[in-house]
């Protein structure tokens, strides 16, 4: 059974008053929901309520759910409307200063996770500049505009199809693939100064 056909199975059982069905899908996305807002919000405090918000009102929203697209692109556009009400009643600017940007982190993968140990072959000198290309790349995507944003975001970090994202956007994949084209464009132009230069450094 793939992940649709599960989803479906418990958006179903939710439907018939199985709340155990339908914290099993919390469980599913939460992280993945709460990184999603993480990048809209950038306030730490603020992305656990959001995501809550969203979650509760998938909850009621559920009985209209028809299955015509996916459980978690119907989700996914919840969340985004649930933290867009968010940043207007809070009239809170979506822009990130750098703090904040350093303490947003809310997921704990492995590849996200503070540095504490050198791993074999590391040194500070490449550590640092991993660190300097991150914040760049972060600070490259932030300055994008809300749709390019939303697409690279989805594609790179998300994982999604193009379809899967045209879906989400309520737009052409054509539409999709011309924004991450020209997001990625933008990031490369913001990368390639740091990046030649690292290229001339002697370590």
């Amino acid at each position: 059974m793939n992940a649709t056909d599960s989803d479906a199975l418990l958006v179903e059982q939710a439907q018939r008053g199985d709340t155990r069905a339908f914290e099993m899908l919390v469980v599913k996305y939460q992280r993945r929901i709460e990184r999603l807002i993480a990048r809209m919000v950038r306030d730490v405090d603020l992305v656990q309520d959001i995501a809550q918000e969203s979650f509760i009102r998938a909850y009621r929203a559920l009985p209209q759910f028809r299955g015509d697209s996916a459980f978690y692109t119907w989700l996914y556009r919840i969340a985004v409307n649930t933290a867009k009400k968010a940043l207007v009643d809070l009239k809170r600017d979506p822009l990130v200063s750098e703090s904040t940007l350093a303490g947003s982190n809310v997921d704990d993968d492995e590849t996200s996770r503070p540095t504490r140990e050198l791993t074999d072959g590391a040194t500070p000198e490449s550590i640092l500049a991993s660190k300097e290309i991150a914040q760049a790349v972060n600070a490259a995507i932030e300055a994008l505009s809300e749709d390019l944003r939303q697409a690279i975001t989805l594609r790179e970090i998300e994982g999604l199809s193009y379809e899967e994202i045209a879906e989400m956007m309520s737009c052409p994949i054509g539409t999709v693939r011309s924004r991450i084209f020209r997001a990625r464009e933008a990031i490369a132009l913001r990368l390639r100064p740091l990046l030649d230069m690292r290229a001339g450094a002697r370590w």
